[in-house]
């Protein structure tokens, strides 16, 4: 049995000021936004910034503890690794049951990749 594939998306992160770090994002990085939800204005807004960060709108956020809303993974094994996940005792949120939280209570969002696509990011060398 061959081991699954699979790649961290994006990672959720909680920010107070979600426009200074979009700002941030594109003018020092040259990321822009691949998507955004709600509607601007409408809280909490969620921008998916591209190359991986996901900025969720929190106003009251405070403290580096809990910034981390959750691990977005791209898999080539959809049914597989929930089954195993399942098996190493990850349980399903209500959300839906690609979302589990893990024993220790880090969340995981499970995407099925596209055929192929998993293998080509994994293929790519970052310090080439």
């Amino acid at each position: 049995m061959s081991l699954p594939r699979a790649y961290v998306e994006h990672v959720a992160i909680r920010v107070r000021d979600i426009d200074w770090h979009v700002r941030f994002f594109k003018d020092v990085l040259g990321l822009g936004i691949r998507d955004e939800k709600p509607a601007a204005g409408e809280i909490p807004r969620q921008v998916w910034v591209l190359g991986g960060p996901q900025l969720i709108e929190d106003p009251a956020f405070e403290a580096p503890e809990g910034r981390l809303a959750h691990l977005g993974i791209m898999v080539d094994d959809y049914d597989g690794v929930l089954a195993r996940a399942a098996a190493w005792g990850a349980t399903a949120l209500q959300a839906g049951p690609n979302w589990l939280v893990l024993p220790d209570g880090l969340n995981i969002e499970i995407l099925q990749a596209s055929a192929g696509a998993v293998e080509a990011t994994l293929a790519i060398d970052p310090r080439a």
